[in-house]
């Protein structure tokens, strides 16, 4: 029997990340193409005891039905925590738990957007947010980025501008994925003002923001909206623990009361459990100690990725240096062919991803490739980034 896949999943294709970390279950190969916090960053201790904890005092609680909105004591928590250093949420504001922030980019669209609708993002963005939005059937109208990796202005005013206009415009400012660089102040304002300007809301992503190597800390998008424009992703997968699934959706009640709607027809309630866990670990464990840890990992990995990298690569690849996060952006020399080059890292055992899988137009020349350094240890990454560099001399 022959089945007809719908026309919304025939434009979907499979995560060309998620097909290359297939590759990776060989131990041999070196991993630069995932994006998984490090292994000695997760808190398995405080978790392991947090759950026995919360097991001996309420284990029905912890098992039970819980409401689509989330659990009370959750959200209070990770409201404390994603306001520490700003005023993200606001009089008018509704905060929800999701199972991860890719569900927010779900509802989201399921709520704003008919099929057929445009949503503007950046380019290159995070491949799992472009494909939930065109999973639920919008059209993408990509905004690049400057030389100096700032998004392009006079392209986001086009973009926002033509007819139809775009429901909302989605950005990770910062440490964005997959460049690893981070939107400037001046910048955000600008952004604003213009979705302002043409009425189209913003979805601010921040899965990375609390991974900062330095003391500057840049105020989100949704700190300075004094006009209801931003719906604000934040997530606990990069500052706690993946598995846990757990993000919170922040945004004025309209449109996050329609998210819970959708959600209930999606998947019920987040997973109580996690919540339950998360709730203690960010009451009573010492976050400031804890982000302190986890940025030192990362910042270590990163400057030691750039350091081989600036004694191996070719003088003609280029490369972000970022502040934060968890990615490195490679620009290889115009013309060169990056499918080629990363079918022949795989080769070598050496996985990457090219930065094509990141863009709403495949077809688009793209000499770029994006590497993760939280994910393999440094002898790893020394190795890896040593066998990558030999390859572009070879270009």
């Amino acid at each position: 029997m022959k089945v007809e896949i719908s026309r919304k999943m025939q434009s979907v294709q499979a995560s060309a990340i998620r097909e290359i970390l297939k590759m990776t279950s060989n131990p041999d190969v070196i991993s630069f193409a995932g994006g998984n916090p490090a292994s000695d960053a997760f808190p398995v201790e405080d978790l392991k005891r947090i759950s026995a904890e919360l097991f001996e005092e309420d284990p029905i609680g912890l098992l039970q039905y819980g409401i689509t909105e989330g659990d009370a004591g959750f959200l209070e928590a990770a409201n404390r925590f994603f306001n520490r250093e700003e005023q993200v949420t606001r009089a008018v504001d509704q905060i929800i738990a999701t199972t991860g922030s890719q569900q927010i980019m779900d509802l989201l669209t399921k709520v704003l957007c008919n099929e057929g609708d445009v949503v503007a993002c950046e380019e290159p963005a995070f491949l799992g947010a472009l494909n939930s939005f065109k999973e639920d059937g919008a059209i993408l109208r990509g905004v690049g980025f400057s030389e100096e990796g700032q998004l392009d202005l006079a392209q986001l005013e086009t973009a926002l501008s033509i007819q139809p206009r775009p429901k909302f415009f989605y950005t990770i400012p910062n440490f964005q994925n997959p460049m690893g660089t981070t939107m400037s102040l001046e910048t955000r304002k600008q952004v604003l003002a213009l979705c302002k300007k043409y009425g189209v809301l913003i979805l601010e992503d921040n899965p990375y923001g609390a991974i900062r190597f330095t003391e500057e800390h840049v105020p989100s998008i949704k700190s300075l909206d004094e006009d209801d424009m931003v719906i604000y992703a934040a997530s606990l997968s990069k500052i706690l623990a993946p598995g846990l699934r757990l993000a919170v959706c922040i945004g004025r009640e309209d449109i996050v009361g329609k998210m819970v709607v959708a959600k209930q027809g999606a998947d019920v309630h987040t997973n109580l459990w996690a919540q339950k866990v998360a709730a203690r670990f960010l009451s009573t464990c010492d976050m400031n100690a804890h982000l302190s840890r986890i940025r030192a990992i990362y910042k270590k990995k990163c400057a030691l990725m750039l350091k081989t990298m600036d004694e191996t690569f070719d003088e003609r690849v280029t490369y972000t240096r970022p502040d934060g996060g968890m990615f490195i952006w490679v620009n290889l020399p115009e013309g060169s062919d990056v499918l080629k080059f990363a079918q022949k890292a795989i080769e070598n055992n050496v996985a990457i991803v090219p930065g094509i899988s990141f863009y709403t137009n495949e077809e688009k020349p793209c000499y770029a490739l994006r590497l993760n350094f939280s994910t393999p240890t440094d002898e790893k990454i020394v190795k890896g980034i040593r066998i990558l560099g030999e390859m572009t001399h070879q270009l």
